[in-house]
């Protein structure tokens, strides 16, 4: 039983890794890893400040990665993805607009030097 699981393992990591290597495969990684770096972005901002932050580089890395992800997702036709994607770059393009927003605010409400 263990050596037949063994197997299946083998032949599906064959399968996703091997089989279906393509460059569409190589550019869903590279969306992944643009994704992915958003949360080192927040991390070391965190950090820095001593508490948690959002900094912009965060939702423009989410935007990038997501935007990525979706065309993966397009592309290979997983209506998962395409869902969660769509859905996803729609809200982080609405933070960076808050976030926009609330600076042109602050500058516009600060005393002039």
């Amino acid at each position: 039983m263990l050596i037949q699981l063994a197997e299946d393992v083998r032949g599906y990591v064959y399968d996703v890794f091997v089989t279906r290597f393509d460059a569409w495969l190589v550019f869903g990684i590279l969306a992944q890893a643009v994704f992915g770096a958003r949360f080192v972005v927040q991390w070391l901002a965190s950090e820095r400040a001593g508490r948690s932050v959002m900094p912009l580089a965060f939702w423009f890395l989410s935007i990038a990665g997501g935007l990525m992800t979706l065309v993966y997702g397009l592309v290979r036709r997983e209506p998962v993805i395409i869902f969660g994607q769509a859905l996803s770059t729609f809200i982080y393009l609405r933070n960076v607009t808050l976030i926009l927003r609330e600076r042109r605010a602050a500058r516009a409400a600060a005393p002039a030097r």
